[in-house]
């Protein structure tokens, strides 16, 4: 039969049984999990260049932004806190234009073309449902840049009325700019349209004839009859005087 504990060895086990589970590290608290931060917040504004080149299949695009200054006005705008949208060709739908076009364009014109992909204003995937067409463009006059954006909540579709295309996917977007991708240049009768023709030139004036201001043979038969009519109304008249000079001189002889 075993012997009862003793008051002594059982405070001895107690202390090192408090001991070991003292002594052992605690689990470490999980750490909370914050919203997740949109791409370009935390480092300022965005760069519609630099977001072009990640993407990497928007070389084109990018060389006529640059070349019209066009990208300097996007980024002092959103420096601005000011709202864009983009619609984005890809080098592909370049490549689909009819040869020579985008080479024949004027500086004008490439910069009316660069202005008609990008919306003065922020617009989500969602807002294409409700907005109201046409959309104005950087480019202007919508009657001259017409471009209908219209959305059924699974596909977007865009018009300008020499265009139709889709928006294929989205390239970037936080709060304040959109980046959209289409397989298709946008163009528009204000951007293909031929310069005015110049005002036709006055006709010259014929040059008057020599015989212009002779007097013709009507002119001349009026004057002779008009003499003739002046000369039979004061010929009883000088017939009076007439044979009174004859009268005078009888007398004297």
């Amino acid at each position: 039969m075993m012997k009862p504990l003793t008051p002594v060895v059982l405070n001895l086990i107690m202390f090192f049984l408090c001991t070991t589970i003292s002594g052992q590290p605690s689990a470490p608290a999980a750490a909370p999990s914050g919203p997740s931060v949109p791409t370009g917040s935390s480092s300022g504004p965005p760069d519609i260049t630099a977001i072009l080149k990640k993407a990497g299949k928007f070389t084109t695009f990018i060389g006529l932004l640059k070349s019209t200054q066009v990208d300097d006005l996007i980024n002092n705008q959103l420096k601005s806190n000011l709202g864009f949208t983009i619609f984005a060709p890809t080098d592909a739908a370049f490549s689909d234009l009819e040869s020579g076009t985008q080479n024949s364009f004027t500086e004008e014109q490439k910069t009316a073309l660069t202005k008609f992909h990008i919306v003065p204003s922020f617009l989500t995937v969602s807002q294409f449902q409700t907005v109201s067409n046409p959309v104005n463009t950087v480019a202007g006059d919508s009657a001259k840049f017409p471009l209908n954006v219209v959305s059924n909540g699974t596909q977007v579709n865009i018009t300008t009325g020499l265009v139709n295309t889709t928006v294929d996917s989205t390239v970037y977007s936080d709060d304040q700019l959109a980046v959209y991708e289409i397989p298709d240049v946008l163009l528009s009768q204000g951007i293909v349209k031929p310069l005015a023709e110049a005002p036709l030139s006055p006709k010259p004036k014929k040059a008057s004839s020599p015989t212009a201001y002779a007097p013709s043979k009507s002119t001349g038969a009026s004057a002779a009859s008009s003499d003739a009519m002046c000369l039979l109304h004061y010929a009883p008249t000088v017939a009076s005087v007439g044979v009174a000079v004859l009268a005078a001189v009888g007398l004297c002889l």
